[in-house]
Parts: C-alpha cells; structure tokens; sequence
C-alpha cells in the first residue's frame, strides 16, 4: 500500500494527510532514510524505513495550497545525494546546489529547509536572475518609504520575511558585485540596512544558494566576490543529472504517466510499450527531470489506450518539412534529419548518405542503418582498443552519445570484443 507522511511537527489528524496519486503501487521497489519530526514538545527526530515516494501537506499554511512534491529515485547516485542532504540538513550554515538546469534544486532546498532545525520557520525562496539589480537589492533587503520613486511606504525584504527560517537564492552566480557586497555583510553579521535606510537590522536566517554556473571560475576572472563564495560554501552540493541516474528515468517516467492520466481523469495507468522504454532510456535528456516530465505527459495526453507507444523528444518537429527536392538529390535528404534527429541519428544518416548505401532486397533502411550504426562501433572500438571515451571520440560524440548508442547494441558488441585473459 502507498504510505502517506507529514514531516510537520503537530499532532496529526486525518486531515493533515494527502492520498498519493495512482501508480504509486507500480513503483515502491526502492526503500531508503527520511527524516521526520513527531513532536512538538521534544522536536525528535526520527528515521525510519519507507518508500522512496510521498506526499505530504503543511497543516500551518492555507488550505487551499496542493501538497508539496517529494524527490524520488532509487539509483545510487540519487541515494547518495539524499544521504549528503540529510547530513548537512542538520547543520546551521550555508549550503550550495549546483546541478543543471531542470535537476530540482528548489525541491532539493525545500528538502534541506524541512530536515533542519528551523523547518517550523518561513522558507522563502527569490530567483535571481528574473530582477533587475535595483528591483533585487530592495526586494532582498526591503527599502524605507522615498527611498526612491514610488517607495510610498516601508517595505521588508526576503532577509527579513525570511527571519529564524531559510532564504532560497536560486541563480546566485547572477548576483551584481555590488549586491554581493551586502549579502556578504548580512551573512557575516546577520545584520543589514534597507535601501534608503541607516537603521541596522539583525537578522537570523539560513542561506541556501543553488546555480548552474561554475562559481569559483566566476570568482576566479572577478564576478563573483571570493570572500562571499567562502562564506556560502561551507557544504557545496551537487545535483546528479538524470543521465547518471539511469535508474531513475523509468520510475520517474512511471510516477508522471501515472499523474497526467489521474489530470486527464482516464481510469487505467499507463503503460510503456518496449519501443517507448528503449527511446526513454537512449535518450540523454538535456533539460533533466523537467524535460522528462514533459515529454512523458505529452505522450500519455498524445496516447488514445493505456499502452503508451510513441515518444516525441522534439515537439517543434514540423510535420510538413520537404525531406527531398524534386528531383531527389541526397545532399537534402541529408540536410533535414539534422533539424530532426538526435546528434548520433545525424552522423549516421549522413554516412549512409556519404557512402551511398545500398539496401539489400527486402532490407528496410532501419536495417540498414542498424548494421551501419553496428559497424562503425565495432570499428571505432577495435581501433580505440575498447576504450569506450577515445572511440567516441573517433566517432565525433560525446561519451553519453556513445553510451547509449553502447546500451542499444550491448549483446553484439560483448560478444564481439575479445575474451579477457
């Protein structure tokens, strides 16, 4: 049966708890440590064993607000990451979260805020990149009334809103020098002054700083402050891609299909055909669990049965692009798979192209191209001596390119490579 938890300190009635959508029978395969809070009185905290999924809801926030989302995995990567979390959740510092774009870290400092000793204060979270550097010096530190034009009145900022809880700064590498200078000053001192104002104020707040940017290169060619970077980096956290997390994507794939058909209000849980899996599993997604999960709603909303057959990685694909010119010439043919097909696809359409293929009667192209995909791995692998990064190389892909292309004909070349002594 699923397992619904609140990690809030409070007395629990039936309705602090949220009914786990359907599917979630399908994916409790994988079991590891949360961290919870029972009791107010003595806040304890207790780990125990349970399923990698839950929904949880804040009995102290407005009713109207759906429950929270929870990570889920069960690759080691994703497990190791969690147990880092949890480790330093417990610590009162800063903590930065660098992972790629889609990778969840405002979930993952949502986590951090809620396994902490200050889950029961504001978490309050500001992107960045999405203001203006005179817009985002007032909206951290608030400002006095006409401190400038259209300041009518006083205002407070996140440092404050954020008092005795957690301030999530999502794009921090972003942060102008001259701002930096001030949240290195509240960091150190706990105290700041508004725009406009003189007046100290002192604050209790944790820092959670979460980028994609290489911070300590931006610090190294001066834009972004040294001395701030020490201060925010007493853990440095790093959000696995889902790439690494192979063993993620299925079950990631599972839980999202399982939601869109319970928003569609469609009675059976979806299904992944083997085809489906196998372009699911190859692919290297780029935009991490958030382009997972459209891709996957997408195709279960795209899906008239249960089975789910067909994935669409590209939805900007025109259905109306001319492949060929009319009088068939193959440098067209070659041209627009590019706009199309994946990085690996490409380069094999164009030495199909390069080396007009002939196809052996009754042999379909996606033969032919499976045995010239074949071929050229075995090739580059014997000539790289089955060092799988330099035959990547001598293809012209990435090493995660090769891997899947790897994964895709695994039985043939094991059987191809030479027996180790």
């Amino acid at each position: 049966m699923p397992i619904t938890c609140s990690r809030y300190a409070s007395f629990f009635k039936p309705s602090d708890f949220t009914s786990v959508p359907m599917g979630y029978e399908d994916i409790l395969q994988r079991f590891f440590f949360i961290d919870c809070y029972f009791s107010k009185i003595n806040r304890c905290m207790v780990k125990f064993t349970t399923t990698v999924s839950m929904s949880y809801r804040d009995p102290y926030s407005d009713p109207s607000h759906s429950s929270l989302p929870e990570a889920l995995g069960q690759s080691e990567p994703f497990i190791e990451f969690q147990q880092n979390l949890s480790r330093v959740a417990k610590v009162d510092r800063p903590v930065l979260i660098v992972g790629e774009r889609g990778t969840g870290k405002e979930l993952a400092a949502s986590r951090l805020h809620y396994l902490s000793a200050r889950w029961d204060g504001p978490l309050v979270a500001l992107n960045c990149s999405a203001l203006a550097p005179s817009v985002l010096e007032s909206e951290l530190f608030g400002h006095e009334s006409g401190s400038f034009t259209g300041a009518n009145k006083r205002r407070e900022g996140r440092f404050e809103a954020a008092k005795g809880g957690t301030l999530f700064l999502d794009e921090i590498g972003l942060i102008p020098m001259v701002i930096q200078e001030k949240i290195l000053r509240a960091v150190e001192y706990r105290c700041f002054e508004r725009v406009g104002g003189t007046e100290s104020i002192r604050v209790d707040t944790r820092i959670i700083g979460a980028t994609n940017a290489d911070l300590r290169g931006l610090a190294n060619s001066g834009k972004f402050k040294r001395d701030l970077l020490d201060r925010l980096s007493f853990e440095v956290l790093f959000l696995p891609p889902l790439r690494y997390r192979e063993d993620d994507i299925m079950l990631l794939a599972q839980h999202f299909s399982a939601r869109m058909a319970q928003e569609l209000g469609r009675p059976d849980i979806p299904e992944f055909h083997p085809n489906a899996v196998r372009t699911l599993m190859n692919y290297e997604w780029p935009g991490n669990i958030r382009e997972l999960k459209n891709v996957v709603e997408r195709a279960v909303y795209r899906s008239e049965s249960p089975l789910i057959e067909e994935i669409d990685l590209d939805p900007f694909q025109c259905p109306w692009e001319v492949l060929l010119d009319p009088s068939g010439s193959a440098s067209d043919a070659a041209a627009a798979p590019q706009k199309n097909a994946s990085v690996s696809e490409v380069k094999v359409v164009e030495k199909v192209v390069e080396s007009s293929l002939t196809l052996a009667e009754g042999q379909c192209l996606t033969d032919a191209v499976r045995e010239l995909e074949l071929n050229a791995m075995k090739d580059a692998l014997l000539q790289a001596q089955y060092h799988q990064g330099d035959a990547a190389k001598r293809l012209g892909l990435s090493y995660h390119q090769f891997r899947g292309l790897y994964r895709k004909y695994k039985e043939e070349l094991d059987a191809a490579a030479p027996a180790q002594s």
